[in-house]
């Protein structure tokens, strides 16, 4: 392409035009702004990594409502049919604030012959929608669609989502290539910049809770009802202004049926926006999973289940059997969004947690979990002896333990104060027996032995693999007894086996709470022995809190979650402060 001139004096000259160079930015440096003036989101913009590189989102979510729950017969929807709507399965940006900027820099000298393509290339092109913004709307732009050369001289401003999560990275790893294209009818020029999906991420007890979520009780349920008036008491005076959120009241089990999550990007000024993102546990058989599509999935609120093997109803795979451990760096090896434990049950239990599951989790890339043992309880689930509380050290927080040594403590402390005649519990409904015969129980000695020993070789393998202390270790007085399994059936009507020979909790297990900030935690009420109108166990569990600067307050679980197998925890759930990166800062 030519450009004729005429100087003064009439002479004609001939030169060369500039060529056209494709030149498309994304948010590379992550800064919130996508830079065509300098030069800031070019460097590496061809390749992907940890510290520098585009984020785009899962748009999973369903701004409008639009998303059927039941089918023209007023049926439930089976639930691959329940999965499938969401604000990106269609060709419409439904929810374009999700959407992750690109635009490609203007090219003021191209001539009016010249055109563009924008396209997905490489693996991943069927995950991901790509909108080019004409007029003030968005409209999906498909790799034959040309780009006008009125476009390429003002610049092109595009969006970017993905359909679905990354769900084995062997088949897609979230990264996905955009290529802008450019002719001006003579040659040809093309320029790529690599996104990732944002991964979907676990929260853990650094992250403030927000929102607290529970089952409904009902009036043939008066024990759940209590439960939940005591526990919205407890949120609001936390400071936590929305109210519970409620699932229905078929399955109280509001911990294990499905998993809080989150999607984000770089939004204003860097900081973090997206989405929610529910992670149904891997049980089909259990009906309760489907309201995070029936009841969570909206505006701001996505929804995934994972394919599970077997029947989909074992103990196993409920998410009360999957915790996060905060962010942490040790020996090398950093976590910035955190850390994922989950428990295995073993040969004699239910095994591992779902492949599929496993699978999932290990794909985001962030948070791949550590397995612990959990054979040697009835339920299975590492919430019902381990937690990860707020600190003021230098990693920001610590591990709390339950102690069963420790909660014999307690007893024999009273014993040797001479209150071996006092009741054990407190709770009217708990029977008669003392503190003097629960330390004559050979057996439950003999249990909490056992829980003693496999809490430790747990905790040496947190340890081990987090660096933390046994100085700064808090250790939460607690009692176990083989007996809990007689009341697991209660709990475990989805589970496939049970076992047998597993343990729960004596008193209500404390460290089966809810951490809402540094300072508040919720735990279940211990009924312990009262002692000179103190609840001893209550005192020695404020103790233990109070080693941290966290205050106590308890919620009577006793009828609606303890004598059925679990606690506090077990029967809620949180919703988390999203605002806290998993990308470095400033790269």
């Amino acid at each position: 392409m030519a450009v004729v001139g005429v100087l003064a004096g009439g002479a004609v000259v001939v030169s060369a035009a500039p060529s056209l160079v494709a030149d498309l930015r994304a948010d590379v440096n992550r800064d919130g702004v996508v830079d065509i003036g300098g030069q800031s989101d070019v460097a590496g913009k061809q390749t992907w990594t940890p510290g520098r590189g585009a984020v785009f989102l899962p748009n999973i979510g369903d701004k409008h409502r639009r998303c059927p729950i039941k089918d023209a017969n007023g049926n439930p929807l089976p639930d691959d049919k329940l999965a499938e709507c969401n604000d990106a399965s269609d060709d419409i940006a439904h929810a374009p604030e999700n959407l992750a900027p690109l635009k490609t820099v203007p090219l003021g000298n191209a001539p009016s012959d010249a055109w563009g393509t924008i396209a997905t290339v490489g693996s991943g092109q069927d995950k991901v929608r790509l909108f080019v913004n004409r007029a003030g709307a968005w409209t999906r732009i498909a790799g034959t669609d040309r780009v006008t050369a009125d476009e390429l001289r003002s610049g092109v401003n595009l969006g970017i989502d993905a359909k679905d999560v990354v769900r084995d990275s062997k088949i897609w790893d979230g990264r996905i290539t955009v290529r802008f294209t450019v002719n001006d009818g003579e040659k040809t020029t093309t320029d790529d910049v690599m996104l990732r999906v944002s991964p979907v991420l676990t929260h853990h007890h650094l992250q403030q809770a927000q929102e607290v979520l529970a089952s409904e009780g009902t009036d043939d349920r008066p024990e759940q009802q209590r439960f939940v008036k005591e526990l919205a008491d407890r949120v609001k005076a936390a400071g936590i202004d929305a109210p519970l959120r409620l699932f229905g009241p078929d399955d109280q089990w509001v911990q294990d049926f499905f998993e809080p999550a989150y999607v984000t990007m770089p939004g204003a000024g860097g900081k973090p926006r997206g989405l929610r993102i529910a992670i149904r546990s891997a049980q089909p058989g259990r009906p309760a999973g489907r309201q995070v599509f029936e009841k969570l999935r909206g505006p701001g609120i996505g929804a995934v289940q994972i394919a599970s093997q077997g029947d989909g109803q074992r103990s196993v795979d409920s998410t009360g059997n999957l915790e996060t451990i905060p962010p942490y760096e040790h020996q090398g090896t950093s976590f910035p969004a955190g850390r994922i434990i989950m428990g295995d049950t073993g040969p004699d239990g239910e095994g591992p947690p779902d492949q599929a599951m496993q699978t999932f989790l290990r794909s985001q890339d962030y948070q791949a979990p550590l397995i612990l043992d959990t054979s040697w309880l009835a339920v299975g689930h590492v919430d019902e002896f381990v937690q990860f509380l707020p600190a003021a050290n230098q990693r920001g927080w610590t591990i709390g333990v339950a102690d069963p040594q420790a909660g014999l403590e307690v007893l024999r402390a009273a014993q040797r104060a001479g209150h071996g005649s006092a009741r054990m519990f407190s709770q009217p409904e708990a029977g008669a027996e003392t503190i003097d015969q629960v330390l004559g129980n050979d057996t439950l000695l003999s249990n909490n032995a056992l829980a003693t020993q496999r809490i430790e070789a747990n905790l040496q393998t947190l340890k081990r693999e987090t660096g933390v202390l046994d100085d700064e270790i808090v250790k939460v007085p607690q009692l176990f007894t083989a007996e809990a399994q007689s009341r697991v059936a209660g709990r475990k009507r989805q589970a496939a086996k049970v076992n047998l020979n597993g343990l729960g909790a004596y008193v209500p297990g404390a460290v089966n709470g809810i951490v809402l900030n540094p300072k508040r935690y919720v735990a279940p009420q211990q009924w312990g022995p009262v002692v000179d109108g103190q609840d001893i166990f209550a005192n020695a569990v404020n103790a233990a809190y109070g080693k941290l600067g966290m205050t106590v307050h308890y919620v009577d679980d006793w009828s609606s979650h303890h004598t059925l197998g679990g606690e506090v925890h077990c029967g809620t759930n949180t919703f988390r402060d999203t605002s806290r990166t998993w990308w470095p800062v400033g790269s």
